[in-house]
C-alpha cells in the first residue's frame, strides 16, 4: 500500500512502524508540520500493561523506550501541610521529545520516509487522498483533516471548564506521581507532577475558571504566569524554576481541554488515528497509549487480507468500543477535577481514596492488590468514623440515623411487587421482605405504600392505614425477632401515574375501560395519551391528601417500622409539584422552585411532626428529570435537598427520572451516584443511592469515597435475597453472621470459596 500519514506524533509514527513490520513493501510517508525535535509537551506516562502490548508488537522500539524510562510505583497526595502515599500503581514516564526521537529512528530504520516542516493545507490533504491508497489523519486534537471532512466524521468537541498549563521543572518528583493541592487567597489550585527522565519532571498546573480569572492568568504574559505559579508552589519546588517549551504561543499558554468524540472514524480511504478521533484527559495519562494501541489494531486490520474498506470498518467497530471505555474513565476523572473543591474538605484518607478511584477504572479490591496495607488502613479509618473498631469492608460498617442503628450499609431498595389485594398486603409481602431481611441487609425498604386506594399505582399496590396495620405489624415483628435488619416504610401517592395496569400486563397503561379511578396531580396533565386526566389539586384536595399522609405515618408507627420515607420522586403526586414538567400552575404552588416546593414541604413537615422524634425520616427525590432545562436538574436538586434538610429530613434518597415519558436518561454503571455525591458534599446531609449498582466493589467504593452513606440494591436483591451474605463469602469476610439455622450453609459456603481461591492461585 501507498500510505500518507499526517502527523508525526506517537500514534502516527507507531502506525508507520507497525505497518512496516507487517509488510516491508508498504510505501509510507509521515508528514509533520514541525521540526523533527520540536515538542510542546513534557512527559508521557505509560503503564506496565501498555508496555507489554508494545513488546508484543515491536520488541525493538519497546526496549528503546524502556531504556529511557523513569519508574514510580507510588501516588502521593499533598494537601497543604498534609501528605499521604499509596503504592502498587506501576507507572513509567519518558520525555515526549525523547520518545519521538526514538520512534523516528525506528521508523527510518524500517524504511519510513519522514517529511518535517510540511505545511499541509486542505488542498494538499485532497491531493494526498487522491494519490495514496490510504490517508491516515494522526494530526492531533485540532486535526485539519477532521475539520475538512467534518460532515463525514461528525465530530463533537466538548470544551471542558478547567484551565491548565503544561510546565516542566528540574525539581525531583522521582519517588511518586504527585498531586499537590494549594489553598490560596483566590481558591484552590493544584499540580500534577511526575518525573520523566533523570533531570526533568512534568508539572501541570490546573485550576477552576473562577480561580483562573481571579489570579489574572487570562491576562498575564507567559513568563509572568510562570513566575506566579513558582510563587504558589514554591515550597514544593525546592528553589527550582518552572519551565515552558511553548514559547511559540502568545499569551500565558493556559488552555482548556477539548473532549473530542467522532461518530465516524473513517470514510473512503481516510482514517482518523489518535487524538484526531478521540481524546482522553491528561489526568489519566492515556492519550499516547490510546493512539499507539489504536495504531497496532489498525495495522493488524489493514494487513489481514481484507479489502481496505472492510478493514477500516472492522477497526472502527472494535477499537471504538475499547477507546470509549478509556475516554469514559477520562471523562469521570475530568469531572472529578472540575468539582474537586467539593471534596477538599474531606479527611485526607477519604480524599486520597476518592482521587485514586475517581475514574472508576480502579476498584476497591484492585486497590487491595496494589497496596493492601494502605487500603487496610483506609478501611480501619472508615470503620472508626462509623464508631467501630472493626477492619471489615465499608459495606459492613454500622450506620446511625437518630436512634436507629444499622448493622451495615447495604439496603434493599423499594421494589413494587404488585401482589396486594384491594390495598392489603398478602403472604407474598411477608415472605418477600422477610427473606431479604434474613439475607443480611442492614435496612429493608417496603415498596411505596399508598396513602389511599385512589393513591395506588395499580390494583396490586398495597396501602398503609389502620386496616393494614396488622399485616405490616406481622412483617416488622418477624424481622425484628429473627434478624438484625431494620424496616423502612416508604409512603407515597401515585398522583397522575395511578390507575394503571400491573407491570407485566402493560406498565403505565391505563386500566380497561370502566375500571379506572379518578386521579389527582399538581396539574391536569395525563401520564400518556389515553391515561386518566388528573384533576389539578385545589386547597381542599391538598388538605385531604395531607391528612392521608399523616394517617399513614400513624399506621407505620403502630406497625413498628423503624423509619419512614416520603416518596417525592419519579413523577408521583408530590414529585409532580416539584418538577416544572408536571407543574404548570400559576398560583402559589407553581412557577418558582419556592412555590413548587411549598406543598411537598407542607406534607413533609406534617409527617415529621406525626412521626416519633427518635426515629429517622428520609425523602426520595428525583435529582434529574433527564429533560434538559425543562425539568429538575442536578443543580436544582441541591436546592431541593437543602429545603428538605431544613424541614427535618435526616437523609436524602437520591434517584432520578421517571417523571415524564419524554425523558432521555443516560444510564451506566452507578449512574445516579454523582447526584447523591453532589448533594452529600454541597448540602452536608447523608445520602442514599441506587441505580445499576450490583457488585460489592461498587458498594465499597461508593462508601469509602464518601459519595453516599447507604447503598440501595434493587435487581440484585430480586435475583438473590441473600445478596449480603453471599457478598461476604465472596470477599472472604467470615465475620458476617447468618441466621442460626443456616450455620451449616455458612460454613460450607466459606469452605468452598476458600477452595476455589486456592485453586485459582
Amino acid at each position: 500500500m501507498k500510505i500518507a500519514i499526517l502527523g508525526g506524533g506517537p500514534s502516527g509514527l507507531y502506525f508507520a512502524i507497525s505497518m512496516k513490520l507487517r509488510d516491508a513493501a508498504h510505501e509510507i510517508t509521515v508528514y509533520e508540520r514541525n521540526r523533527f525535535d520540536d515538542t510542546f509537551g513534557w512527559g508521557v506516562v505509560l503503564s506496565d500493561e501498555t508496555m507489554s502490548n508494545f513488546e508484543d508488537n515491536d520488541p525493538v522500539s519497546e526496549k528503546m523506550i524502556r531504556d529511557h524510562f523513569a519508574y514510580w510505583d507510588d501516588v502521593k497526595v499533598v494537601r497543604g501541610d498534609e501528605a499521604m502515599t499509596s503504592g502498587g500503581h506501576g507507572f513509567c514516564g519518558i520525555g515526549r521529545k525523547q520518545m519521538l526521537l526514538l520512534l523516528q529512528d525506528r521508523a527510518r530504520e524500517l524504511g519510513v520516509h519522514l517529511a518535517f516542516e510540511s505545511d499541509i493545507t486542505p488542498e494538499r490533504i485532497e491531493e494526498l487522498k487522491a494519490s495514496h491508497d490510504l490517508l491516515v489523519a494522526a494530526d492531533g486534537l485540532n486535526s485539519k483533516t477532521r475539520s475538512l471532512y467534518e460532515d463525514k466524521f461528525q465530530p463533537e468537541i466538548d470544551m471542558r471548564k478547567n484551565h491548565f498549563v503544561w510546565l516542566g521543572t528540574h525539581q525531583k518528583f522521582d519517588d511518586a506521581f504527585t498531586f499537590i493541592f494549594e489553598d490560596t487567597e483566590h481558591g484552590w489550585i493544584w499540580a500534577h507532577a511526575y518525573q520523566f527522565d533523570e533531570d526533568t519532571a512534568t508539572f501541570i498546573v490546573e485550576c477552576g475558571p473562577e480561580t483562573y480569572r481571579a489570579f489574572g492568568f487570562d491576562t498575564l504574559s507567559q513568563q509572568d504566569s510562570i513566575a506566579l505559579c513558582e510563587k504558589i508552589f514554591a515550597k514544593h519546588l525546592g528553589g527550582h524554576a518552572l519551565m515552558t517549551n511553548a514559547n511559540h504561543i502568545r499569551g500565558s499558554a493556559w488552555i482548556q481541554f477539548p473532549r473530542v468524540t467522532c461518530e465516524n472514524w473513517y470514510f473512503d480511504n481516510v482514517v482518523l488515528l489518535g487524538d484526531a478521533s478521540a481524546t482522553a484527559h491528561f489526568s489519566i495519562g492515556s492519550g499516547s497509549k490510546l493512539g499507539m494501541e489504536s495504531a497496532i489494531m489498525l495495522a493488524d486490520e489493514l494487513n489481514s487480507g481484507k479489502p481496505v474498506r472492510d478493514a477500516l470498518q472492522s477497526y472502527q467497530d472494535e477499537r471504538k468500543l475499547q477507546v470509549i471505555r478509556v475516554t469514559s474513565a477520562a471523562r469521570n476523572s475530568t469531572t472529578w477535577f472540575e468539582e474537586v473543591e467539593r471534596y477538599l474538605s474531606l479527611d485526607l484518607m477519604q480524599f486520597n481514596y476518592a482521587l485514586l478511584t475517581r475514574s472508576q477504572r480502579i476498584s476497591h479490591e484492585n486497590l487491595r492488590l496494589r497496596d493492601p496495607d494502605w487500603l487496610g488502613s483506609a478501611e480501619a479509618w472508615f470503620q472508626k468514623q462509623a464508631g467501630s473498631n472493626s477492619t471489615r469492608r465499608p459495606m459492613f460498617a454500622p450506620f446511625k440515623l437518630r436512634d436507629m442503628e444499622l448493622v451495615n450499609r447495604v439496603v434493599v431498595s423499594p421494589m413494587a411487587q404488585y401482589k396486594a389485594r384491594d390495598g392489603m398486603p398478602t403472604d407474598w409481602h411477608l415472605i418477600h421482605y422477610a427473606e431479604r431481611a434474613k439475607g443480611g441487609a442492614g435496612l429493608v425498604f417496603t415498596e411505596m405504600l399508598c396513602v389511599s386506594m385512589e393513591g395506588r399505582i395499580t390494583p396490586g399496590c398495597p396501602c398503609i392505614g389502620e386496616d393494614q396495620v396488622p399485616a405490616w405489624s406481622r412483617l416488622v415483628e418477624f424481622v425484628h425477632t429473627e434478624t438484625p435488619a431494620k424496616m423502612c416504610a416508604q409512603i407515597g401517592h401515585a398522583g397522575r401515574k395511578g390507575s394503571t395496569r400491573l407491570a407485566w400486563d402493560g406498565i403505565d397503561k391505563p386500566l380497561p375501560e370502566g375500571e379506572n379511578w379518578p386521579l389527582l396531580s399538581a396539574s391536569a396533565i395525563p401520564l400518556m395519551e389515553g391515561n386518566v386526566v388528573p384533576k389539578a389539586m385545589d386547597r381542599a384536595d391538598m388538605d385531604m391528601v395531607k391528612a392521608q399522609f399523616v394517617e399513614a405515618v400513624h399506621a407505620a408507627s403502630k406497625a413498628g417500622f423503624d423509619m419512614i420515607e416520603m416518596h417525592a420522586a419519579h413523577g408521583y403526586l408530590l414529585a409532580s409539584f416539584i418538577s416544572p414538567v408536571t407543574n404548570t400552575r400559576d398560583d402559589d404552588y407553581g412557577g418558582s422552585l419556592e412555590n413548587r416546593m411549598r406543598y411537598p414541604l407542607e406534607v413533609f413537615e406534617a409527617m415529621r411532626a406525626a412521626w416519633p422524634a427518635s426515629k429517622p425520616m428520609t425523602v426520595r427525590i428525583s435529582a434529574h428529570d433527564w429533560m434538559g432545562d425543562a425539568g429538575v436538574t442536578p443543580e436544582e436538586a441541591v436546592e431541593i435537598a437543602a429545603l428538605f434538610k431544613a424541614a427535618g429530613a435526616d437523609a436524602i434518597n437520591t434517584s432520578s427520572g421517571q417523571t415524564d415519558k419524554a425523558e432521555q436518561p443516560v444510564y451506566g454503571r452507578m449512574f445516579q451516584v454523582p447526584f447523591a455525591d453532589r448533594i452529600r458534599q454541597d448540602v452536608h446531609v447523608p445520602t442514599l443511592v441506587a441505580g445499576n449498582i450490583y457488585e460489592p466493589d461498587h458498594v465499597n467504593s461508593i462508601l469509602m469515597a464518601g459519595r453516599a452513606d447507604l447503598v440501595l440494591l434493587a435487581r440484585p436483591h430480586l435475583a438473590d435475597p441473600y445478596w449480603t451474605l453471599h457478598a461476604a463469602v465472596e470477599l472472604g469476610d467470615e465475620e458476617q453472621a447468618w441466621p442460626a439455622p443456616y450455620e451449616g450453609g455458612r460454613r460450607q459456603a466459606n469452605t468452598l470459596a476458600e477452595r476455589a481461591k486456592a485453586m485459582a492461585s
